[in-house]
């Protein structure tokens, strides 16, 4: 086991409702560490190394819990019951027709006002790893009829982090009747701890993309290839995102899901890579998940207090949510989000922390 690598947990304040809230920091002892919390399973903190081996914070949140309890815009949420947005909160099952809270507009998104980011969640602090992984156990119990969703809904989501700098996000649900779920994290990444993430570069390992109407619910699937979408090669995000393309004017900005191209290999397969030239962070994500979400951080306007009394704008994170596709429920073309009973609800995600291709080829010459 690598040397400092554990858990700990500390009093971190009391919920409006009197609750205490615990964070569990996780440390790999490699220069990676987490900490999270019971309310939404909110990661309140990613700590990383550059290039010269100094930790920084790559994601984005408070310094006060009442902020994440009343304002969080989903700050290192767990999402859930279903990640991203469902046309006017309704869909059928099975014949029968469902009406979901909403909230964004005449839309419901991610779960409605009260879904999974603002509950409480169980956290266990699991033993270390043979291989000196350290983990958290978050577990969540979801009614019949929480937010009109149907059915009762066991979910557990597991935080790992790997003694190769490997942050990994295993979910899994079981429910009682069908339902629908679709379980993703939504954290604002910003690799360089602070500023924005313009100069940051992208690449996202899909070919094809899905157009969004003036609700930024789906219009289908389209192709990347000659538009400000594509990002199969790596790209500095600052040269396309204010490009005069109409689904960036309509979304100020990226807020779409991306069709990540199908791979013929079991586990989680490469889906996008995050650089940050100026610190040399780097991020790969890998992922079982269909579709990525890449949003810019858009609707960031400068009302909500920032860590050290700084206030959050737009583009100063940005979120790369692994899931099924937006509005899955209403598009048959789309991955379903189905669950049954006797069925397991099961994805998995990696987040693996390194240096940029340049400054890793200099380590090594």
């Amino acid at each position: 086991m690598n040397g400092g690598a554990g858990t700990t947990r500390r009093e971190y304040g009391r919920l409006a409702d009197g609750r205490l809230v615990h964070e569990y920091t996780l440390d790999n002892g490699a220069g990676l560490s987490l900490g999270a919390i019971n309310l939404g399973g909110i990661v309140t903190s990613l700590r990383a190394p550059d290039r010269h081996g100094a930790s920084g914070n790559v994601v984005l949140g408070f310094d006060a819990l009442s902020d994440y309890e009343t304002c969080n815009p989903h700050f290192g949420t767990i999402v859930g019951r279903h990640a991203n947005r469902i046309a006017h909160g309704r869909f059928t099952l099975d014949g029968e027709s469902f009406q979901l809270d909403v909230n964004d507009g005449p839309h419901a998104l991610h779960g409605g006002a009260r879904g999974f980011g603002t509950r409480w969640w169980d956290i266990e602090a699991l033993p270390a790893a043979d291989d000196g992984s350290v983990a958290l156990q978050l577990s969540l119990v979801s009614e019949h009829g929480d937010q009109g969703y149907p059915g009762r809904l066991e979910a557990q989501v597991r935080y790992t982090l790997t003694p190769r700098n490997e942050w990994r996000i295993d979910y899994r649900a079981r429910c009682d009747r069908p339902t629908i779920v679709n379980l993703t994290h939504h954290d604002y990444f910003n690799l360089a701890g602070h500023g924005g993430i313009l100069s940051h570069r992208l690449t996202i390992a899909a070919s094809r993309y899905c157009p969004v109407d003036a609700g930024l619910i789906p219009e289908g699937i389209a192709e990347v290839a000659g538009t400000p979408f594509d990002f199969r090669e790596a790209a500095t995000i600052g040269t396309r995102i204010r490009a005069l393309h109409p689904q960036l004017l309509r979304a100020r900005g990226y807020d779409h899901n991306w069709v990540l191209d199908p791979v013929d290999a079991p586990g989680p397969r490469f889906a996008a890579r995050l650089e940050d030239p100026a610190t040399g962070r780097a991020m790969t994500i890998e992922t079982t998940q269909p579709g990525l979400q890449f949003y810019s951080g858009n609707f960031l306007d400068g009302s909500l207090p920032g860590v050290g009394g700084e206030s959050y704008r737009q583009s100063d994170g940005l979120c790369l949510e692994t899931q099924h596709f937006p509005d899955g429920p209403n598009q048959p073309a789309f991955p379903s989000t189905v669950l049954r009973p006797g069925e397991i609800h099961s994805s998995s995600t990696v987040h693996r922390f390194g240096l940029c291709a340049n400054d890793s080829s200099e380590r090594t010459t």
